[in-house]
């Protein structure tokens, strides 16, 4: 299926109780979300793939994916749509053979470093950031703000997503810095009306 970023929601089991997650995720996607990242730092792998099947169901006809974040085996066993992994959460290229050509592969980068020893075709799309400090990742790296977040996606060989602590009002210093789409967690997740906070998004 096309990737588009453009919305990029990731769950948090916590911020999405209050509704459930099935239903937190399916009014978020009625609200204009593209992608939906299945991430729980808790949940065992049973538990993940019985979550993930949940999810892909629920989600089916609706066109937008459903990734799930580190764990390879979850997403393989739920048939979820792709996978999207950190600098320690695996290797690429393993990840891209276990998975198959036709699933969505993304990674998290930090640096230009990074950048450089990445290997473009085994990848679909970069996460770029964290443009903030976030409290859903402790040990995450130093925050780039927008400047840095643009000097990444210029030299980014890949269809980018920022991340990292940001809410609707960075919309469109996103788009500025060139990056195809922002991902989210609490300004969806953990909102009274998860539809209409995703709504809330300007359409590109």
């Amino acid at each position: 299926m096309p990737l588009d970023l453009s919305l990029y929601l990731v769950t948090d089991a916590g911020l999405c109780a209050d509704h459930g997650l099935e239903e937190t995720v399916l009014a978020a996607v009625r609200g204009g979300v593209t992608l939906v990242q299945l991430r729980d730092k808790h949940a065992s792998d049973a538990e993940m793939i019985d979550q993930a099947r949940r999810l892909k169901a629920a989600l089916a006809g609706s066109g937008v994916p459903l990734i799930i974040n580190d764990r390879l085996e979850v997403a393989l066993a739920a048939g979820a749509d792709g996978l999207h992994i950190g600098q320690d959460d695996g290797d690429v290229a393993r990840a891209r053979a276990a998975l198959g050509p036709q699933a969505i592969l993304g990674l998290s980068v930090q640096t230009h470093e990074q950048l450089a020893r990445l290997d473009p075709s085994a990848l679909d799309y970069l996460g770029l950031g964290p443009v903030f400090a976030t409290p859903s990742k402790h040990d995450h790296a130093e925050p780039q703000g927008f400047d840095g977040l643009a000097a990444l996606v210029a030299a980014s060989p890949l269809p980018s997503v920022a991340i990292g602590g940001l809410k609707v009002e960075h919309a469109e210093a996103v788009r500025q810095a060139g990056a195809d789409g922002l991902a989210v967690i609490s300004a969806i997740c953990g909102t009274p009306d998860p539809e209409a906070a995703a709504r809330a998004f300007p359409r590109r």
